[in-house]
């Protein structure tokens, strides 16, 4: 279980312009729909728009603290 702030953080450090949404799928904040939307990703394909998330990511997903992960990254001129 990880909070919504604090998986925020996480992805901030990593991207601070970022706009973070996050949803909780089961009522138990370890399986989540994180929606991100940064600049950061600009000119960069899918796969590697969640690598970055996945790795602004790592700690939590290595200790269990997030068991599932639905992405969307997005530019902000694709939102």
């Amino acid at each position: 279980m990880i909070p919504t702030d604090v998986l925020t953080g996480y992805i901030l450090r990593n991207m601070p312009d970022a706009v973070v949404t996050v949803i909780d799928r089961t009522g138990t904040m370890d399986h989540l729909r994180v929606d991100v939307v940064s600049d950061i990703f600009r000119g960069r394909n899918l796969l590697d728009r969640h690598r970055l998330i996945y790795q602004a990511l790592d700690a939590p997903m290595k200790d269990g603290r997030i068991h599932a992960l639905e992405l969307t990254a997005k530019t902000k001129d694709e939102i």
